[in-house]
């Protein structure tokens, strides 16, 4: 993930808010709730899987998602729409990736990191999607409350909102779990809303007579 780059001096735009905080969660193994060693097809399909993951840790995207699709259509998996995702992702084809992502997370709904993959989607989609983003991002830290890097990337999806309050909760929690460049951030929001208030104050103030 690239490092804060400081005070903002506008708004932060969704584009911004992506290459600055996101990043994706890694590929998934080829290990499933319900292996069995007894299923052929599944076999088959974690072969696949294992494949395209080595072809994604050689940094050959399109052969990796040849065999994650091999692997999908011979048994469906999360582990192996995780990783078609993953590909998709990186190939900039957002739609199909949270396509894949959808799909993952009804076979294996409490994925934290499938959740954080969607909603880093959404947000970098040509039509980005930030009400979607927060909804999976909250789903994501419910799953996973303690995870700093969940905790950070919703903090700025609420700030990039306008949802100021509710950012710095989260920046703190992101700080409070070991996610040092948080504190920035911290004082930003706080400024921001300090900044607010002040604004707010002088606009209900009554004029003298």
């Amino acid at each position: 993930m690239v490092a804060p780059r400081g005070i903002h001096a506008h708004p932060i735009t969704f584009s911004h808010l992506h290459r600055t905080y996101f990043t994706t969660r890694h590929f998934a193994t080829s290990t499933t709730p319900h292996s069995t060693a007894s299923d052929p097809a599944e076999v088959q399909a974690n072969q696949c899987l294992e494949q395209g993951t080595q072809k994604l840790e050689e940094g050959d995207i399109e052969a990796a998602k040849a065999l994650y699709k091999r692997s999908v259509d011979i048994k469906k998996t999360a582990s192996s729409l995780f990783n078609l995702g993953v590909t998709y992702y990186h190939l900039k084809e957002y739609d199909d990736a949270i396509d894949a992502w959808k799909e993952s997370i009804t076979l294996q709904p409490s994925s934290p990191d499938t959740h954080t993959n969607l909603a880093s989607a959404y947000i970098i989609s040509p039509i980005a999607r930030p009400d979607l983003a927060l909804q999976h991002l909250y789903i994501a830290s419910s799953l996973a409350p303690e995870d700093p890097e969940i905790a950070f990337n919703l903090a700025a999806v609420l700030e990039a909102c306008g949802r100021l309050e509710d950012a710095l909760t989260y920046y703190k929690r992101s700080k409070d779990f070991g996610v040092e460049r948080a504190a920035v951030h911290i004082r930003n929001v706080s400024a921001k809303i300090f900044g607010r208030k002040m604004k707010e104050a002088e606009n209900t103030q009554v004029p003298e007579q």
